[in-house]
């Protein structure tokens, strides 16, 4: 589906008023997957959301995040990242068996909760609750320091961003994208928005429509864990080649406003837009084997 800009100003008041950090990011993802699902998608999912407004993938974007650190939420505070027990530069991957938590992780939560969607026996509150944790979970995995373990995916790890101290897990959640857009001023769903409308350009016809051609392969219903890994695997690749590329202790302090974020902001934004584009297809999967018309991702 693809809407115009002026849903912005129209639907506007249908969006929840406070965000967290990294808001911008599920927000263009949301967006993005907006605008690739196919209409009995967005159809079954604006049914179960609740919210039959173009907002109604981005509206509950942040939801997982406002919930994990209340007292009925905090269950779901590990299912946000995978942590990786590798030793970047040198060496970078994931491992399910090792790096997930016994209370769970990133990659069982997005099986878990896609399991549930699956399931049309459990009340529509609780299919509302998973949607809501999977729209926010792929979102997740694609950022690269949710999938690391060094300094609790890089919380502990204190930089500069033009001269004000920050961790740089911050930093990869919220700074590098405001900066590419020239500073959000509050305003992270109509950022989002427009972000996420020149994304989807770029992948239909710009300079992402080659390689996004296979941003959906290998991904499937019948084993939500291979597929989540994959998506780990390659987010936590990017830890290597562009969030320690010199070791943890070698961006301790360091200004990365500058050459850092230069480098780091395509991966950035390829990484959003990957996240948006795989969102929608998981989303098609799902509507369309609730509604017994699945099809092979061959011919997504």
């Amino acid at each position: 589906m693809r809407f115009g800009q002026s849903v912005i100003a129209l639907g506007s008041f249908l969006l929840p008023g406070a965000v967290a950090w990294g808001s911008l990011g599920h927000i263009t993802v949301a967006y993005i997957a907006s605008n690739f699902v196919k209409d009995n998608t967005a159809a079954y999912f604006q049914d179960i959301l609740r919210n039959d407004t173009v907002h109604y993938l981005a509206g509950v974007a942040t939801w997982a995040d406002s919930i994990r650190y209340t007292k009925w939420g905090r269950f779901s505070k590990n299912f946000h990242f995978i942590d990786a027990k590798d030793t970047p530069p040198t060496y970078c991957g994931v491992d399910f068996e090792r790096d997930c938590k016994e209370e769970g992780c990133v990659v069982s939560s997005i099986q878990n909760y896609t399991s549930q969607l699956l399931d049309t026996g459990l009340w529509s509150w609780r299919r509302n609750q998973a949607a809501k944790f999977v729209i926010h979970f792929v979102g997740d995995i694609h950022q690269p320091l949710h999938v690391e373990n060094v300094a609790q995916g890089g919380n502990g790890i204190h930089v500069k961003w033009e001269s004000s101290e920050f961790n740089l897990h911050h930093v990869w959640d919220s700074s590098i994208a405001e900066k590419m857009l020239g500073g959000i001023h509050r305003k992270p769903y109509e950022a989002g928005f427009e972000w996420a409308a020149n994304l989807t350009a770029q992948i239909k016809s710009g300079k992402y429509e080659a390689e996004s051609k296979v941003w959906a392969e290998g991904i499937s219903l019948d084993d939500p864990i291979s597929t989540a890994m994959k998506w780990a695997n390659e987010s936590n690749a990017v830890v290597c080649t562009h969030v320690f590329p010199e070791g943890p202790d070698a961006i301790v302090g360091q200004e990365l406003a500058g050459d850092y974020y230069e480098k780091a902001a395509p991966v950035i934004e390829i990484q959003v837009a990957k996240a948006g584009y795989r969102l929608a297809a998981w989303l098609d999967l799902i509507a369309d084997k609730v509604s017994g018309t699945a099809q092979s991702t061959d011919e997504l």
